[in-house]
């Protein structure tokens, strides 16, 4: 299936392509979100210590950068459609392989071929939403794409936390290949290939100067680095609230994935609100304006910290606030850093990909490292120092990206 010019209409056929790749992406996240209640459990089965649960996390977020750079580039020389058909059938094959662990190493050695699967969804997938939408309708897919994305560690907790009620832990990874297969058949039969097989390529030789080039570029780099900062709230959260959850404030795994839904709730909120708002504002007066509600996240979660209160309430507030930033920015974050090169977008969201998994790999290290010796004081200090980087770092960097816009645009 072949596309030939830019998608300008939104409607029920032109989304089929865009909700198989989500479902696809569903599956990936769940397969971290619906795992992390699970983890406790895979702990005590392997008779090792709690501190091994965020480093789940961590090997997932590991894998995610294992390939980036090669998926990539390879999808400009081949075709978008052979690469992510590809990806999405090593992923299946690595949740069946679940059944086959029995030691906390190998299982830690899965989880980063498991996060191999993030490599296939940023710089394929979504580069492929990229080529195929014009630039308006690829903010608003990517944002119903978030949305529904959003599912994941939304229903990923609650739904992993029933499931071990009743049935083996390694039966969550059963339910993630289930969703994954059904991905792939929608995606085998609707995805576009918005790579013309007799356009100029690079040599794939050439891949690695593509890199340097690439990372030589001050504006796209930054750009990428802006999304894991404005992220790590909420990574850092998913990371660790079973840890805070469960051993600090005393809750259930049910009352754990309870409280995960408004965090999300605030996610899905910025989303709504950004495709909505995307009609009327200019590219990126959403990034400018989510500085106020990260302002107010930070100063939410420093004062239950002063507070010292026996309820995690202000400290999800706080995230919450987070979390509604993120869904108003994310998206136009994205659009402005691959558009900042001219090379290949399938090199591109590559390198983008990398920066922003290794910079959420090393935040969650960071954060996990802190609440190790400082417990929840030193995880919301470290979320606290992510939030005000960010502030301090997007506004002039914004404001330079809307004021280039505004030269290069027809009068």
């Amino acid at each position: 299936m072949r596309s030939t010019s830019k998608i300008s209409n939104i409607n029920r056929a032109t989304l089929l392509f865009p909700f198989a790749l989500v479902l696809f992406e569903f599956a990936v996240y769940i397969a971290n979100d619906m795992v992390q209640p699970a983890m406790l459990l895979v702990t005590q089965e392997f008779k090792v210590d709690p501190s091994w649960l965020p480093l789940s996390m961590a090997a997932f977020l590991v894998g995610g950068i294992t390939l980036s750079w090669l998926t990539g580039p390879l999808s400009d020389q081949i075709g978008r459609r052979p690469v992510l058909l590809s990806g999405v059938i090593f992923f299946i094959m690595t949740c069946l392989a679940t059944y086959f662990v029995h030691s906390i190493e190998s299982f830690m050695a899965l989880r980063v071929l498991q996060g191999i699967g993030l490599c296939f969804i940023s710089t394929v997938g979504y580069a492929t939403v990229q080529e195929a939408f014009d630039e308006k309708n690829a903010v608003k897919v990517s944002a119903i794409m978030s949305n529904v994305a959003l599912l994941a560690p939304m229903i990923g907790p609650l739904a992993g936390a029933a499931l071990i009620e009743f049935a083996p832990w390694r039966s969550c990874f059963l339910v993630i290949a289930i969703l994954s297969f059904i991905a792939l058949i929608g995606l085998w039969l609707k995805m576009p290939e918005t790579v013309h097989p007799h356009s100029e390529k690079p040599p794939f030789s050439r891949i690695f100067h593509e890199y340097v080039a690439l990372f030589k570029q001050r504006r796209l780099v930054l750009l990428a680095f802006l999304m894991p900062m404005l992220g790590m709230p909420l990574i850092a959260w998913i990371a660790m609230s079973p840890l805070i959850l469960v051993n600090d404030f005393g809750f259930n795994l049910l009352e754990y994935g309870l409280w995960q839904l408004p965090v999300l709730g605030g996610l899905v909120l910025g989303n709504l609100c950004l495709m909505r708002a995307t009609d009327y504002w200019p590219l990126g007066r959403s990034v400018l304006l989510c500085c106020w509600p990260v302002l107010a996240g930070v100063g939410l979660v420093l004062l239950g910290l002063l507070l010292q209160l026996e309820t995690p309430l202000l400290l999800v507030l706080g995230i919450c606030c987070c979390t509604f930033s993120e869904g108003l920015a994310m998206a136009v974050l994205y659009r402005f850093a691959i558009m900042a090169s001219e090379q290949a977008k399938g090199a591109v969201s590559a390198g983008i990909s990398i920066v922003v998994v290794a910079g959420y790999a090393i935040g969650i290290e960071v954060t996990r490292l802190c609440y190790m010796a400082w417990g929840i004081i030193g995880f919301t200090l470290t979320m606290a120092a992510f939030s005000c980087a960010f502030i301090l770092m997007v506004r002039p960097c914004i404001k330079d990206e809307m004021a280039k816009r505004r030269s290069t645009s027809p009068c």
